[in-house]
């Protein structure tokens, strides 16, 4: 069986460009409530940009952390055509949800 990070992974590589998702999101699609594990496995990706962690953000829409930077992971979302205000994107607009 995969390891929980692997399954992260997984699921994430389904979300497109322009698109993010978040932790909370992830860990559903996982059956569990082990959100800050989710961001865990985030921060040790060893396969960005191809499992692409940058395009996981907070529930409430702020961009949350990122291994290179915040800065970096917001100028990555922007080249995908993801608007970002103060520090958050709106949800309603680019949420990929897993079903």
């Amino acid at each position: 069986m995969k390891s929980f990070n692997e399954r992260c992974y997984y699921l994430l590589k389904k979300v497109p460009k322009g698109k993010v998702t978040t932790y909370k999101e992830l860990a559903s699609a996982l059956h569990t409530k082990a959100y800050r594990a989710v961001g865990n496995a985030m921060n040790k990706n060893p396969y960005a940009p191809k499992v692409p962690c940058h395009r996981v953000v907070k529930s409430n829409g702020e961009i949350g952390g990122f291994a290179h930077g915040t800065q970096k992971k917001i100028s990555m979302l922007k080249k995908e055509g993801i608007k970002i205000a103060n520090g958050k994107t709106d949800l309603k607009q680019y949420i990929f949800r897993f079903n």
